[in-house]
């Protein structure tokens, strides 16, 4: 842990590097419970400090910050998934990562802090009771399907069959759930999909709503089953989805279903309208990402959200406290990370963006800044299906740019940045080109552009 100067903690000694074994006798078991622990005006604090156990009395006002940032979000252990999905992305991935991005979690707390999605198979009355007694809202459910048997199967778990009754406990509690359903061809999609978002509909119409997301496919998944989707099969999901939530605005009043961006792109439709995403509460899931774009770079600030974090933002460069506390960039608000070779203005730059990116971002840009390009950082790294800004790598974008060496200046989205790496271990540090990351909103990258081509 580290403490801020001058705090409370930092005025009766505590010092970076303390272990905190109890707060007033109790033994926090994550960050969610040390927050509430730490309310208190009056407290002690049992401390490990090279061995020896100390005890530290804080008085201060109620609810005034202690000014102690903590260094983890699970402090017993991380509830692991003992679910073996076919469409899993951890186990697409290559050999030889960093560890951390090799942990599979099923672990509601995760849910609340982080926006992760829990199958709720290893969730228990335990669970529930907390749950509703501190109000942990809102969590994220993957659901997939809302037959037992299918349910079961897609989940490869005995208990994916009989899991959701704790959605409809959780619903009745008044926690506001967010649902996933992630779509596989030929096996949970074409009337499937329609069947688990109607039994939705139908059962847990206080779900906030439910995201359709496709399965993504890398080059070392060993499932035979698993496959792209074609346009045709894209194209059904889409309808369905529309379907859905065209009776559910009748029945509830709002969409309830939405199908991600890329079953779009995919689809070769066009995306739906700005008001239908409503509060945007799935965009880390990718619905709404590109209409949110499109009206912050517009210059509307209430859409310049960006995306977070990445695919694995929770085991390693997110805020500890989740994906709803508050970011600290260099500057105040964005991460800007400037390797220009010459202070004068650049003549060519190029946004590197993913495959998808490529097809979204033109349309929005190109009209306000003819004069900026798009290079295409195709996922060879991952390969498959593959195809977002937010799992790109290293490696991949430095041989997209010695393939298209003829730029004074590469702008990166964030997106695909922990903590100044990369997926693939490569760092900021270690590239040689001209490269400035830029938060994924469609605001932040129009200042950008306008600063590099509209100032005096």
């Amino acid at each position: 842990m580290s403490v801020a100067p001058n705090s409370p903690a930092a005025k009766v000694g505590l010092v970076e590097g303390d272990i905190i074994l109890s707060i007033n006798g109790q033994v926090p078991t994550d960050v969610i419970n040390y927050h509430i622990l730490v309310e208190e005006p009056e407290l002690t604090l049992e401390v490990e400090r090279g061995g020896i156990t100390f005890d530290f009395d804080i008085e201060k006002m109620a609810g005034e910050q202690l000014g102690i940032e903590i260094s983890a979000a699970i402090f017993d252990q991380v509830r692991t998934c003992d679910n073996h999905c076919e469409f899993c992305f951890i186990y697409q991935l290559p050999p030889g990562l960093r560890k951390t991005l090799y942990m599979k979690d099923d672990d509601y707390r995760l849910s609340f802090l982080y926006g992760n999605f829990t199958t709720l198979t290893r969730f228990t009355e335990a669970d529930l009771e907390r749950v509703l007694t501190e109000r942990l809202s809102p969590l994220f459910v993957s659901i997939h399907s809302t037959h037992p048997l299918l349910r079961t199967e897609l989940l490869r778990n005995r208990r994916g069959g009989t899991s959701l009754r704790w959605l409809e406990y959780l619903l009745d509690g008044g926690i506001e759930v967010h649902g996933q359903v992630v779509v596989c061809p030929s096996i949970n999609d074409g009337s499937h999909v329609e069947e688990t978002l109607m039994t939705l509909l139908m059962r847990y119409d206080k779900l906030a709503d439910v995201a359709v997301v496709p399965l993504g496919i890398s080059k070392y998944s060993h499932e035979e089953r698993m496959r792209v989707h074609s346009r045709e099969e894209a194209l059904a999901v889409v309808d369905a989805v529309d379907r859905v939530s065209a009776l559910a605005m009748k029945l509830i009043g709002r969409p309830f279903a939405y199908a991600s961006d890329e079953y779009y792109v995919l689809a070769e439709k066009e995306m739906p309208r700005l008001g239908t995403y409503l509060d945007f509460s799935q965009h880390e899931n990718g619905i709404g990402i590109t209409r949110a774009f499109e009206s912050s770079f517009a210059g509307d600030e209430e859409y310049a959200f960006g995306v977070k974090s990445g695919f694995f933002s929770w085991v390693e460069g997110a805020p500890k406290e989740g994906y709803r506390a508050v970011r600290h960039f260099d500057g105040g608000e964005e991460v800007v990370i400037s390797r220009i070779r010459s202070r004068k203005r650049p003549n060519k730059v190029a946004i590197l963006t993913s495959t998808y990116g490529a097809k979204t971002l033109p349309p929005i840009v190109s009209p306000l800044f003819p004069e900026v390009d798009f290079v295409e950082v195709k996922n060879e790294y991952f390969g498959g299906n593959i195809a977002v800004a937010g799992l790109m790598v290293g490696e991949d974008i430095t041989r997209s740019v010695a393939e298209n060496p003829d730029y004074d200046l590469y702008l990166l989205p964030d997106v695909a940045l922990s903590e100044d790496v990369f997926l693939d271990g490569v760092r900021l540090s270690d590239l040689t080109f001209p490269l400035r990351v830029v938060a994924s909103d469609g605001l932040s990258l129009r200042k950008e552009l306008e600063a590099l081509y509209r100032s005096a």
